[in-house]
């Protein structure tokens, strides 16, 4: 516990909200065979990123990082009074659609390991870039509760068996000594209220039919009977446990890709709940439990899987009122999503559902099979990461959780041998830690869509070369995110209907994404 304080005490730092002068550039680096660059972060040095004012009546701005070279470059630009561009997307704020949670990224054992793997200044320096006004300003977070592959070994709260009250619940070294003291700094960084969202992998090995955190197998038993309990109880003293530590949790998620649990050989750690039993299991054992507790106001969210299932998934449960009763929303994953018909299942859903959010709570590059774990500098999985964000979001997604805030040169510590890329890589020997492409592309989102935000509706004059979004903001400015994946830039003008006569007229670089916000 000693070592836990000191760790805090360490990171306890003052954050002073970026000054009106500008934002520190990119300290540039190139990589071979990289299609861009990385921005290196020292413990003296680190690209920020400044907190723009509204912009005044009769201008906007547009922050632009391109593959070629900007990284938000800021611009403040006067409307005008004619339309000079074919192309057309005209804003409209008298639709709206869904809320916005807010964005952010995970706090694995492997992320906050790396985070804490830097000196005191280089570790504040990468605080600062996602959670502070200098940086991306996230205001979302997921925790695992106990391990997942992202650690360095298998590892529950309650190993003994048969103790079904649970006297010897206890959090593990991982949670006393990397996650919580990442994540109080985060909270005391951050600007934003900052929701946390818990995901368990895995029920102890004992409470399973095969005896094992990782691979198939299920609960023992069924719902309502004394492991189910059990396990909705183990809920519960997370939730505490981590409340006395002072983190509290915003919201639950069942169940971490309850499909991998019915693969056999699944290689990490993975329990099958099939919608039926997830369905049981809410209405006869956590959602009473959570309530007993006192903890109703936890939002409980189902499926956190793959989108493919997720509307014939969704029908088994909330059509059964008393479960959909305990539940706020639901979690997807990205891993499936092929073509922009995939996303119509997002809508499909939240049409049928409408009182239940969806939130996409993982994304990461580098996990297809053959794929290149960490590809420092690479433009396309930036790309990809703004794609699924303005996709997700068009199809009633309220919110878009990374995977690993930040991980080694190798893209883990994993034990399963699972590693992936991430928007920030530290290069723990040298004290340094990089940028990606990918944080770049996140922060168009997260930096100027503030939790809250509403989705507006924005229409093309014509089929669109480029992907774009609006919102309205809590603070009644406007929006727009554009996507240019062309190797050419785009001239387009933006038409906001609420102010008449007077309009954007825009370049969209080459290989570039932009926010414009008036």
């Amino acid at each position: 516990m000693l070592l836990y304080f000191s760790i805090w005490m360490i990171l306890n730092v003052a954050v002073i909200p970026c000054c009106d002068g500008a934002s520190k550039p990119c300290q540039r680096r190139d990589f071979p065979e990289a299609t861009s660059f990385v921005c290196e972060c020292s413990a003296s040095y680190c690209d920020t990123i400044e907190r723009d004012a509204k912009p005044r009546s009769g201008q906007y701005a547009v922050y632009t990082s391109s593959k070629d070279g900007d990284r938000f470059q800021r611009q403040l630009l006067m409307l005008e009074n004619e339309a000079k561009h074919d192309h057309h997307l005209t804003i409209d704020d008298s639709q709206k659609y869904q809320e916005i949670l807010g964005f952010g990224g995970s706090f694995t054992d492997s992320a906050t390991m790396n985070i804490l793997n830097l000196s005191d200044g280089a570790t504040e320096n990468l605080l600062k870039s996602y959670f502070s006004t200098e940086g991306l300003e996230y205001s979302a977070g997921r925790v695992p509760v106990a391990s997942c592959d992202f650690s360095s070994s298998t590892y529950s709260y309650a190993d003994t068996p048969g103790d079904y009250d649970l006297s010897e619940f206890e959090l593990a070294y991982q949670d006393i000594h990397y996650k919580i003291p990442v994540i109080r700094a985060a909270l005391d960084m951050s600007p934003r209220e900052l929701k946390l969202i818990a995901s368990p992998w895995s029920a102890p090995a004992w409470m399973k039919t095969n005896g094992k955190m990782a691979g198939g197998g299920s609960l023992i038993g069924q719902p309502g009977g004394q492991v189910y309990q059990t396990w909705a109880l183990y809920f519960v003293k997370f939730l505490l446990e981590y409340e006395k530590l002072r983190v509290s949790i915003w919201g639950m998620t069942i169940q971490n890709e309850p499909s991998a649990g019915l693969i056999p050989i699944y290689p990490w750690q993975s329990m099958a709940m099939p919608p039926e039993i997830m369905r049981d299991f809410v209405k006869l054992d956590l959602g009473p439990k959570l309530r007993e507790y006192s903890y109703s106001h936890v939002k409980l969210i189902t499926h956190d899987d793959n989108v493919p299932s997720l509307l014939v998934g969704s029908q088994l449960i909330y059509n059964d009122e008393e479960a959909a009763s305990y539940l706020s929303g639901t979690a997807v994953h990205w891993y499936k999503n092929r073509g922009p018909d995939s996303y119509n299942t997002l809508t499909d859903t939240h049409l049928e559902f409408p009182d239940k959010f969806i939130v996409a709570t993982e994304a990461c590059e580098g996990a297809d099979l053959f794929a290149e774990p960490v590809m420092l500098g690479s433009w396309e999985r930036g790309e990809r990461y703004s794609y699924d964000i303005i996709q997700d979001l068009n199809h009633w997604v309220t919110g878009w959780l990374d995977w690993n805030l930040a991980l080694d040169m190798n893209g883990g510590p994993n034990w399963a041998n699972n590693q992936v890329d991430s928007p920030i890589i530290v290069d723990a020997e040298r004290d340094l830690f990089y940028k990606q492409p990918m944080f770049y592309h996140l922060g168009h989102f997260s930096k100027f869509v503030p939790p809250g935000s509403v989705r507006i509706s924005l229409e093309a004059s014509e089929i669109s070369p480029l992907l774009s979004i609006a919102f309205k903001t809590p603070d009644d400015s406007k929006v727009a995110v554009i996507l240019n994946e062309l190797d050419q830039g785009v001239k387009v003008t933006l038409q906001d209907t609420d102010l008449g006569e007077l309009y954007i007229n825009a370049y969209v670089p080459p290989r570039s994404i932009q926010t414009y916000i008036w």
